[in-house]
């Protein structure tokens, strides 16, 4: 499935004279493989090896040198090492240690071999005292199909076109909306955004939802060091879903009688599998950001599709003119989240919202981003702008008059007055253009 943002990032790393082995980090069945398999038509040979089998992990197991070791892989795979452009591609890589720890060794002994390695949970190897190759290998993030990624492989390609506008044509609105809403709908997972652009039938969506979570659900065992763990890991996989976009607590988490002990270290693990993320909030108006983790997070899924299938959401979605007014906002909310954190490829970014927790007096801003040292407010949220309590109260605290709202109307600026008097300027943003909220902001405040 075409994933334009990775395969480029891919070419990018392909090309440096300084690379190093790339560990491609992401969730089961976000399109890791066949986004490898893509760059390999640039190469004079490829060569696939799934540690999930034994016959390849074995190598690894070998008392090889690293030549020695691609040597027997050319040899067991019938090619040529002596081949000027060699991609290396090493799936399912947590699942041999040794094989984790070789990377160095390809990256000081044979740096002309271009090594792509794979796999979920490789945090995990940390705590098994394994040899991590730090500062010998780069690392790169994938996502779900983005928006824009979801207009191309539907074959929307003016809708591309038009989401790539800055500022974005007033003729363009409803047709991305519209498009938007079917987005959110089905989600990003290749396999489901694939078999819709070959048929542009719903119906036939639900056993590939199905199987996905079966999927996760049958790697628990490989998550979980012990039984009991993995019974708390597959709760919170199957109530995680009802939970996404809210504020959550550990005790208790889907009405369970799980202590917070418990299911935090469970989300911890599917953190590493990156299937979840915690969202912790800042209660800082000044740079940086940081999280306070003394409070409760919200809950981000791997995808906004996932959350609509398996919460039973996916009519109120269908028949959505504003996606602001399903579940107090939590479905546009989430899928804003998960914008953000695709339009970045680093392992360390994470979004933050904004809290004041005081007596008869709470505030909370969706999202903050850092942009040209400056916190920049997000609001998502549909009607007045006198309505945006949180946000005035925000605007108070800072020095700048620059905020941002995401909501189903077109693109706008406005000049808007806190509660305390303090002018600012709004940029009334159609929250399907979450994905370009850094350029956006960049023409904004010009």
């Amino acid at each position: 499935m075409f994933q334009r943002r990775i395969l480029t990032a891919l070419k990018d790393w392909s090309e440096n004279p300084n690379r190093k082995p790339l560990i491609l980090r992401g969730a089961r069945q976000v399109g890791k493989t066949t986004a490898v398999s893509m760059l390999a038509e640039q190469f004079d040979q490829y060569i696939y090896l799934n540690l999930e089998l034994k016959a390849d992990r074995d190598l690894f197991e070998q008392d090889y040198t690293a030549p020695e070791l691609f040597e027997a892989i050319c040899f067991l795979n019938n090619k040529d090492p002596q081949k000027h452009r060699t991609l290396l591609f090493i799936d399912e890589i947590q699942s041999s240690p040794e094989a984790v720890a070789v990377l160095r060794y390809f990256y000081e002994e044979l740096p002309h071999i271009y090594v792509v390695a794979a796999g979920s949970l490789l945090e995990s190897l940390l705590d098994r005292h394994i040899s991590f190759p730090v500062g010998r290998v780069e690392y790169l993030r994938m996502h779900p199909l983005t928006f824009e990624e979801f207009l191309g492989a539907t074959g929307e390609t003016q809708a591309v076109e038009m989401l790539n506008r800055i500022p974005l044509p007033s003729f363009a609105h409803d047709k991305l909306l519209k498009l938007f809403h079917r987005y959110t709908l089905i989600g990003g997972m290749p396999e489901i955004v694939q078999r819709y652009a070959e048929s542009k039938n719903l119906a036939q969506l639900k056993t590939i939802y199905e199987s996905l979570i079966t999927a996760y659900l049958d790697d628990v065992e490989k998550y979980a060091d012990k039984d009991s763990k993995a019974e708390v890991i597959r709760h919170v996989i199957q109530s995680a879903f009802t939970e996404a976009g809210s504020r959550i607590k550990m005790a208790g988490f889907g009405q369970s009688n799980y202590g917070s002990k418990e299911i935090s270290e469970a989300m911890a693990v599917l953190e590493k599998a990156l299937l979840l993320r915690r969202i912790y909030p800042t209660t800082s108006t000044q740079l940086p950001l940081t999280p306070n983790f003394k409070k409760s997070p919200k809950l981000q899924l791997l995808d906004t599709g996932l959350v609509n299938f398996f919460s039973g959401i996916q009519t109120e979605v269908f028949g959505s003119d504003d996606l602001n007014s399903l579940y107090d906002g939590r479905v546009i909310e989430h899928l804003v989240g998960q914008e953000l954190l695709a339009s970045h490829d680093s392992m360390q970014f994470t979004p933050y919202f904004w809290v004041r927790e005081k007596n008869h007096s709470n505030a909370e801003v969706d999202f903050v981003l850092a942009h040209r040292n400056k916190i920049i407010p997000v609001e998502v949220k549909s009607g007045a702008t006198g309505r945006l309590r949180s946000l005035h109260l925000f605007m108070d605290q800072v020095e700048h008059h620059w905020a941002v709202r995401l909501y189903a109307g077109k693109l706008s600026v406005e000049d808007v007055e806190t509660l305390e008097g303090k002018p600012y300027k709004l940029l009334n943003l159609p929250y399907f253009m979450a994905s370009r909220l850094e350029e956006y902001l960049d023409w904004f405040v010009r």
